[in-house]
Formats: C-alpha cells, sequence, structure tokens
C-alpha cells in the first residue's frame, strides 16, 4: 500500500531541491551592491510623513471586494458559458448561488458607496 505513495514522496524531495537549489544560485551568483538607496526602508522614493498605522477609507477596501467578484466572476463564467448549451438546464441551475452571490456582493458594495467617489 505505501508503494502508491512512493511517487509522491519522490515528486516532494524533487521539487524541494529544485526549489532549494534555484535560492541557493540565486544567493550565490547574485550581485551583492548595496547603496544608501536600497538600504533604506522606503521604496517609494521619498520618506514617510504619516504614521505607518493611519486609517485607511473603507472604500479602499470596497473596491478590493468589488475587484475580486468581478474577477471570479469572469473566471468562472467564461468556461461556464462555452459548455452551457452541452450541460443544460442542471448547470444553468447550479450556477445560479454563485450568480446569487455575487448579486449580494455587488449590491453591498453599492450601497456602501463603493461605487461612487467625490
Amino acid at each position: 500500500m505505501l508503494d502508491n505513495y512512493v511517487p509522491v514522496l519522490v515528486f516532494f524531495v524533487v521539487a524541494t531541491l529544485f526549489g532549494l537549489i534555484g535560492l541557493a544560485a540565486g544567493f550565490i551568483l547574485g550581485p551583492r551592491r548595496p547603496d544608501r538607496e536600497k538600504l533604506s526602508p522606503y521604496e517609494c522614493g521619498f520618506e514617510a510623513f504619516e504614521d505607518a498605522r493611519a486609517k485607511f477609507d473603507v472604500r479602499f477596501y470596497l473596491v478590493a471586494i468589488l475587484f475580486i467578484l468581478f474577477d471570479l466572476e469572469i473566471a468562472f463564467f467564461v468556461p461556464w458559458a462555452l459548455v452551457l448549451d452541452e450541460l443544460g438546464m442542471h448547470a444553468l441551475l447550479a450556477m445560479l448561488p454563485f450568480l446569487l452571490v455575487l448579486v449580494v456582493g455587488f449590491v453591498y458594495e453599492w450601497r456602501k458607496g463603493a461605487l461612487e467617489w467625490e
């Protein structure tokens, strides 16, 4: 019975070795030329002007939720729409709960005002 797991173990060992060899090669062969800009904690080009713990407007998070909702919608709808004729009514009924979740998320975003910017 354990013979069935040998290929999985070999795969994990090879994948781990491959990752470790890649990391080691990058560390050993990579250039090391530190300068003041690379060692600074800010990568945006200027010093921070506010506290790092400043509160963000909730609209930033709502826009992120909206992006995830519609990104998932495209990822699931395109393959589903391509084979809908072959799958029939069962596929349409199976997609309805997913559509309902998307609509609820969209209505939540709309009611919170995430779609209206000043």
